[in-house]
């Protein structure tokens, strides 16, 4: 039960923030929201940012169980990136190409389907910018540095590190800019979030360590 409660509250300050606003969360509001009888919030988590660094922990939860999930339908997502690395180099090189279009199916369907998680992200990163630690973990909790970076050394890229870094940014920005950017609101395809992300795989493949 008590799992059980953690997780309603949890899930319910992410409603909370992507419906009413950052400034709404508190553990009263939470209580009235979900029904619970006073003090339930703050009984489970004592202050604001136990409370915010348990919506950062569901979020990579979450993630980390949908990436899972997609690895039976899918030969790359942002979060399965070791397993295609290393399947890949095994056997044959590397389809940039392909790589963007299972990428870009697994981000329409995290557009579709997580939209809320994505507001209030998007909203507690910037408000725990002055607590790097837990700003850390906000960050890090949609896509992986580390996979990304496997991608990269899979594709030889001189610097995979350095490439994976820049292509989470275009990730972020995909993402932002249809659920808050000036896209947000219109249907996009994953064509659309395809091209960009072929234009930069294909460059990062083309970037052999000794090429210089």
């Amino acid at each position: 039960m008590s799992t059980d409660r953690r997780a309603q509250i949890v899930t319910g300050a992410i409603e909370l923030i992507a419906t009413r606003g950052i400034r709404a969360l508190t553990h009263r509001a939470l209580d009235t929201q979900l029904a619970l009888p006073a003090g339930s919030t703050s009984y489970y988590f004592r202050t604001r940012r136990a409370l915010i660094e348990a919506v950062a922990d569901g979020i990579t939860t979450r993630s980390r169980a949908d990436f899972v999930a997609a690895q039976d339908e899918s030969s790359a997502d942002p979060e399965d990136l070791t397993r295609v690395a290393r399947a890949e180099s095994a056997s044959r090189p590397m389809d940039p190409v392909q790589v963007a279009h299972d990428i870009a199916t697994w981000l329409d369907q995290l557009l579709v389907h997580r939209r809320n998680e994505l507001i209030a992200r998007h909203a507690l990163i910037i408000e725990v910018l002055s607590d790097p630690e837990l700003h850390s973990r906000l960050a890090g909790s949609l896509f992986s540095l580390d996979r990304a970076t496997d991608l990269f050394s899979a594709l030889g890229a001189a610097e995979p590190r350095e490439w994976a870094h820049d292509f989470l940014a275009l990730l972020e920005g995909l993402v932002f800019d249809r659920f808050a950017g000036l896209r947000a609101g219109t249907a996009g395809t994953v064509d659309q979030l395809a091209r960009p992300l072929t234009d930069f795989l294909t460059s990062g493949q083309s970037r052999q360590p000794n090429s210089e």
